[in-house]
């Protein structure tokens, strides 16, 4: 299996607008997100993102924050960790929080997860997406799930 890591962040005059535009910046806004749970199979490849068809059914992995508070930092992280028996995602985010902090906690959650399975960890990866709010403003970061025979 192939999956990207994306991530996204905007402004817009309303919530669902800023979201929209962050799932744009991240080459993900025209698509059908369908959200799963955070395990991988064996063999998961890591690719850049590719050019998806408007309005096709896409299986991810999504982090998001929204504010609307102007001189909020907003932030979302993915993070995943990869075993050769599997992988495991996490997704975090958050408002006005110590970006570091994030990451470290991130990191250890995916980490935790393999680790708990009893198995050895071969890489871990992360996507982070941050923006400092000036009126309406939504971050995203994704892992996104590719069919290897469509793409």
């Amino acid at each position: 299996m192939n999956i990207s890591l994306t991530k996204g962040a905007s402004e817009g005059p309303t919530k669902l607008n800023a979201f929209d535009n962050a799932l744009l910046e991240a080459d993900i806004g025209d698509v059908n997100l369908i959200p799963v749970s955070s395990m991988l199979p064996p063999d998961t490849h890591i690719i850049p993102m590719p050019q998806l068809k408007p309005g096709e059914m896409t299986n991810c992995v999504l982090a998001q924050e929204y504010s609307d508070n102007p001189g909020d930092e907003i932030t979302a992280i993915i993070a995943l960790a990869r075993a050769d028996q599997m992988g495991c995602v996490v997704e975090l985010s958050g408002t006005n929080r110590d970006l570091d902090e994030m990451r470290q906690e991130a990191k250890f959650m995916a980490e935790y997860m393999i680790h708990k399975r009893k198995l050895k960890i071969n890489d871990y990866h992360e996507v982070v997406s941050t923006h400092t709010v000036i009126d309406k403003a939504s971050v995203v970061a994704a892992l996104v799930y590719h069919d290897p025979i469509r793409h």
